[in-house]
Protein backbone atom coordinates (compact mmCIF):
# COMPACT_ATOMS: atom_id res chain seq x y z
CA UNK A 1 0.00 0.00 0.00
CA UNK A 2 1.17 3.25 -0.55
CA UNK A 3 0.05 6.41 0.62
CA UNK A 4 0.75 10.00 0.58
CA UNK A 5 1.31 13.42 2.66
CA UNK A 6 0.75 17.11 1.63
CA UNK A 7 2.42 20.09 3.16
CA UNK A 8 1.76 23.60 1.99
CA UNK A 9 4.54 26.46 2.25
CA UNK A 10 4.52 30.09 0.68
CA UNK A 11 6.80 32.51 -0.81
CA UNK A 12 7.38 36.26 -2.31
CA UNK A 13 8.42 37.43 -5.46
CA UNK A 14 8.57 39.58 -8.11
CA UNK A 15 8.36 39.39 -11.61
CA UNK A 16 7.44 40.69 -15.07
CA UNK A 17 6.25 38.74 -18.06
CA UNK A 18 7.94 41.11 -21.13
CA UNK A 19 6.06 38.76 -23.90
CA UNK A 20 2.50 39.31 -22.04
CA UNK A 21 -0.07 41.99 -23.59
CA UNK A 22 -1.34 42.97 -20.04
CA UNK A 23 -0.75 44.24 -16.97
CA UNK A 24 1.64 41.34 -16.17
CA UNK A 25 4.10 42.99 -18.75
CA UNK A 26 5.03 45.11 -15.73
CA UNK A 27 6.98 44.67 -12.44
CA UNK A 28 4.74 42.95 -9.81
CA UNK A 29 4.84 40.46 -7.04
CA UNK A 30 2.62 37.98 -5.95
CA UNK A 31 2.22 35.89 -2.28
CA UNK A 32 2.48 32.29 -3.75
CA UNK A 33 1.35 29.27 -2.11
CA UNK A 34 1.81 26.28 -2.57
CA UNK A 35 2.05 22.34 -2.11
CA UNK A 36 4.26 19.62 -2.01
CA UNK A 37 2.84 15.97 -1.98
CA UNK A 38 4.93 12.55 -1.42
CA UNK A 39 3.56 9.42 -2.04
CA UNK A 40 5.40 6.39 -1.21
CA UNK A 41 4.67 2.93 0.85
CA UNK A 42 4.74 3.53 4.94
CA UNK A 43 8.07 3.32 6.95
CA UNK A 44 8.80 0.96 9.77
CA UNK A 45 7.17 4.19 12.13
CA UNK A 46 3.45 3.70 10.39
CA UNK A 47 4.77 7.42 8.40
CA UNK A 48 5.27 8.50 4.67
CA UNK A 49 8.07 10.74 5.57
CA UNK A 50 7.98 13.38 8.76
CA UNK A 51 6.36 16.74 7.91
CA UNK A 52 9.47 18.23 9.14
CA UNK A 53 11.44 16.22 7.41
CA UNK A 54 9.64 17.59 4.22
CA UNK A 55 9.17 21.09 5.77
CA UNK A 56 13.25 21.27 5.70
CA UNK A 57 13.57 20.15 2.48
CA UNK A 58 11.40 21.93 0.76
CA UNK A 59 11.73 25.08 2.55
CA UNK A 60 15.96 24.38 2.12
CA UNK A 61 15.78 23.80 -2.05
CA UNK A 62 12.32 26.26 -2.21
CA UNK A 63 11.50 28.68 -0.04
CA UNK A 64 15.18 29.67 0.32
CA UNK A 65 15.65 30.15 -3.29
CA UNK A 66 12.72 32.35 -4.19
CA UNK A 67 11.45 33.71 -1.32
CA UNK A 68 11.81 37.89 -1.36
CA UNK A 69 13.52 37.70 -4.85
CA UNK A 70 13.10 38.63 -8.77
CA UNK A 71 12.43 35.90 -10.65
CA UNK A 72 13.49 36.87 -13.66
CA UNK A 73 17.10 36.60 -12.19
CA UNK A 74 16.68 33.04 -11.60
CA UNK A 75 14.20 32.33 -14.83
CA UNK A 76 13.83 33.53 -18.47
CA UNK A 77 10.04 33.42 -18.16
CA UNK A 78 9.01 32.95 -14.93
CA UNK A 79 5.60 31.68 -15.33
CA UNK A 80 3.52 30.31 -13.05
CA UNK A 81 3.83 27.17 -15.34
CA UNK A 82 7.48 27.00 -15.10
CA UNK A 83 7.93 28.25 -12.15
CA UNK A 84 6.11 24.86 -10.84
CA UNK A 85 7.89 22.63 -13.01
CA UNK A 86 11.18 24.15 -11.72
CA UNK A 87 10.48 23.20 -8.23
CA UNK A 88 9.31 20.04 -9.45
CA UNK A 89 12.92 19.27 -10.26
CA UNK A 90 14.34 20.69 -7.35
CA UNK A 91 12.68 18.47 -5.14
CA UNK A 92 13.01 15.12 -7.32
CA UNK A 93 16.55 15.92 -7.64
CA UNK A 94 16.49 16.73 -3.58
CA UNK A 95 14.80 12.87 -3.39
CA UNK A 96 11.36 13.75 -2.64
CA UNK A 97 9.24 11.08 -4.56
CA UNK A 98 6.59 13.14 -5.75
CA UNK A 99 2.54 12.62 -6.54
CA UNK A 100 1.85 16.03 -6.91
CA UNK A 101 2.50 19.62 -6.57
CA UNK A 102 0.53 22.94 -7.02
CA UNK A 103 1.30 26.29 -7.15
CA UNK A 104 -1.11 29.47 -6.35
CA UNK A 105 0.29 32.11 -7.86
CA UNK A 106 -3.17 34.44 -6.73
CA UNK A 107 -5.66 33.40 -4.18
CA UNK A 108 -7.73 31.93 -7.15
CA UNK A 109 -5.40 30.68 -9.59
CA UNK A 110 -3.22 28.10 -9.26
CA UNK A 111 -0.87 25.28 -12.03
CA UNK A 112 -1.02 21.74 -10.82
CA UNK A 113 1.46 19.07 -11.64
CA UNK A 114 1.46 15.67 -11.72
CA UNK A 115 3.53 12.88 -12.26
Amino acid sequence: MRSRVTRSFAFEAAHQLPWHPGKCRRLHGHNYRFEVTVERPLDENGVVLDFDELHEVVHREVVERYDHRYLNDLMDNPTAELIAAEVWKQLEAAGLELAGLRLWETPDSSVELLP
